[in-house]
């Protein structure tokens, strides 16, 4: 069977965790070689940059030096975790991925995102999820069920309203790899409307799967995409 990447993405405290899990676990069960992880802190490399980004104590960061450091865990995740899993034809479903970087760091620290997304995408050597699953509320809503928050959940209410505003951006310019659900959904209504989603990817041919990554690297670096295409998960 062929690999799928699968991707979470959404607020703080919108249920991709809790969906993630849901969704490794019924795999499984299916019989299916399932590989759940998350951006940051994969592994113990990405767990010391999930702590330098994430820990309070850590104090300001440059937001280039930020995103940056997002940019390094992912690069080793995807070779160390995400790309061994789809070569083995493994279902990869992970928390967070590059809209979160872009959401956050581009919009959220209001970077040059004509500067950071190439540099988020060469981090992951321009591997393009099948799908990504967009979990939408009020950044208010998500935020009232964290107690103590970490160095990104504490940012102020602005930032995370213009990181809401571009996770809905994103899945505008490349709707037919996005499914985007209301994260106050039941967590049942949820997890059957991914599951239905992941059904169809899992009876398409993996040619018209490489077909529809090459079409999502023409709408994110425009019609010259042969240098990044050899990159492309089997």
């Amino acid at each position: 069977m062929h690999g799928l990447f699968i991707v979470f993405e959404g607020g703080d405290g919108a249920g991709k965790s809790t969906q993630s899990a849901l969704l490794g676990r019924w795999l499984e069960e299916q019989g299916r070689d399932v590989v759940v992880t998350r951006e940051p802190g994969e592994g113990p490399v990405g767990e010391k940059i999930r702590a330098i980004l994430l820990d309070p104590a850590t104090g300001d960061l440059s937001p280039r030096a930020e995103a940056l450091l997002y940019s390094a865990d992912r690069a080793h995740h995807v070779d160390t975790t995400v790309k061994p899993a789809l070569a083995r034809g493994a279902v990869v479903i992970s928390d967070r991925y590059i809209d979160s970087t872009l959401a956050y760091q581009g919009a959220g620290r209001t970077l040059d995102l004509a500067d950071l997304e190439p540099i988020a995408w060469w981090a992951a050597d321009h591997l393009v999820p099948d799908l990504t699953v967009l979990l939408d509320l009020e950044p208010s809503e998500g935020l009232a069920t964290i107690g103590e928050r970490d160095r990104l959940e504490a940012a102020d209410d602005d930032f995370h309203a213009r990181t809401r505003d571009y996770f809905l951006r994103l899945a505008e310019r490349d709707p037919g790899r996005y499914l985007v659900l209301k994260a106050r959904e039941s967590i049942t209504a949820i997890q059957e409307k991914v599951r239905g989603r992941l059904a169809e990817l899992e009876a398409a041919d993996p040619e018209v799967l490489r077909v529809d990554r090459r079409s999502a690297l023409r709408t994110l670096f425009g019609a010259e995409t042969s240098d990044v295409e050899g990159t492309l998960a089997p």
